[in-house]
């Protein structure tokens, strides 16, 4: 009787054993593709902020250049687009800082999630 019962656990724990090693590995491979998913995207992003931000760059430069010869020195041209950078800047952040962070941790965990 005590043989039957071995050679009917016996085969249990070994489909158990497997089953465990098989669901780590299934972990395991779900975390590697969500967190490369992850990288991918933010990657792309940043090279296209990236790209986004010399074209900036090179606009605000010409308007600057632009806007001196309008004023007389090119400073001030200078001057005029920092400024509104400035304004910009300051109002984005005391208007949509909560908002835009709000938006980044929702994007975020949804991809987690996912």
């Amino acid at each position: 009787m005590e043989e039957n019962t071995v050679l009917f656990i016996e085969p249990l724990i070994e489909r158990v054993q497997e089953y465990g090693k098989s669901s780590i590995e299934l972990y395991k491979l779900k975390a590697v593709e969500k967190s490369s998913a992850i990288t991918s995207n933010y990657i792309s992003r940043g090279i296209a902020f990236f790209v986004l931000s010399l074209f900036i760059i090179m606009v605000s430069i010409g308007a600057a250049f632009w806007l001196g010869e309008l004023l007389g020195k090119t400073y001030f041209g200078f001057l005029c687009v920092g400024a509104f950078y400035g304004f910009v800047g300051t109002l984005l952040y005391l208007v949509f800082h909560d908002s835009i962070k709000r938006c980044i941790n929702n994007k975020l965990i949804s991809e987690i999630l996912k």
